[in-house]
């Protein structure tokens, strides 16, 4: 078998993407239930719940797997002012913390995605 690949070099300090959705949701009397899938996480007792007065910088909601706290969302607007939610996830088992953006997906599904952005060449 064999396997040809094409380099293709970067500019240098090019922004490079990856994305992945990492969870799915639904909203549920307010909240949102769902999964977190990754290959160190496999959480299906998810729900990311609204804070009753969000003040200030303070996260618009928190969000636990059962009944442990396990990070924190906040209410933004992206570029084309679609409404998503930005999620912290952070637990002692974790070398950094998870970020990621809840955005409302196809139906009633809400779609949890993790994004890294790296600079090449640096």
């Amino acid at each position: 078998m064999r396997i040809e690949a094409a380099l293709v070099r970067p500019e240098p300090k090019e922004r490079i993407s990856i994305m992945a959705r990492i969870g799915t949701f639904k909203k549920v009397s307010g909240e949102y239930r769902g999964q977190i899938v990754t290959l160190s996480v496999q959480a299906k007792l998810v729900r990311i719940v609204p804070e009753d007065n969000p003040s200030g910088n303070a996260p618009s909601h928190r969000v636990f797997i059962g009944e442990a706290e396990v990070g924190a969302a906040w209410e933004k607007k992206s570029q084309d002012k679609r409404p998503y939610l930005s999620v912290k996830l952070d637990d002692p088992t974790f070398a950094a913390p998870i970020f990621a953006q809840l955005f409302a997906g196809e139906g009633e599904e809400h779609d949890l995605v993790w994004n890294r952005q790296a600079r090449r060449g640096d």
